[in-house]
């Protein structure tokens, strides 16, 4: 156990280390893609305007989204991991948390979850869907926010509740 949180930590440093004294910018956009906001115009826009799946992926997400709040939430508090911006010297996060634990990453999560229901409905989307949710994976590491294995935990979270909710709704 202690080997592999040796090799997180020394992933997250040289991950971390390409964005010291660089503009985070378009780093910053790309994580921010993953806040929340664009999953809801996604769902409301398919809703809308896609007649074969639009309204059954729309209430997929919710019923996924749902169950992945609490789940996360649960995991923050349970395992109280803290981030690496808090807990290693000398280091400083390119943006501000939403809170003070790591494990799982959250974003990723939300990320890799509507990813999954969107190359379940949308297959031809499937590679641009996950494409973007790895890289606001890497974003959150790159950004100071999360260890490599925060990113796994939360891609894993993040599959296993859409592949549920897609079995319960679709």
């Amino acid at each position: 156990m202690k080997s592999l949180t040796k090799y997180d930590t020394n992933l997250f440093y040289r991950l971390y280390r390409l964005t010291q004294k660089r503009d985070c910018s378009s780093i910053i956009w790309l994580s921010k893609t993953g806040d929340g906001y664009l999953y809801f115009v996604i769902g409301m826009l398919l809703w809308a305007f896609e007649p074969e799946h639009g309204e059954l992926f729309l209430y997929t997400a919710l019923m996924a989204y749902a169950l992945e709040l609490p789940i996360y939430v649960l995991l923050k508090k349970m395992f109280k991991r803290p981030r690496p911006c808090d807990f290693l010297m000398n280091l400083t996060a390119h943006v501000t948390p939403s809170d003070k634990f790591s494990l799982p990453s959250g974003h990723t999560a939300a990320a890799t979850l509507m990813a999954s229901i969107i190359a379940h409905y949308y297959p031809p989307f499937a590679v641009l869907a996950y494409s973007w949710a790895a890289l606001i994976g890497l974003s959150r590491v790159l950004l100071g926010v999360h260890y490599p294995s925060d990113v796994i935990a939360g891609t894993l979270l993040g599959c296993t509740i859409a592949t549920l909710s897609i079995y319960i709704l679709g």
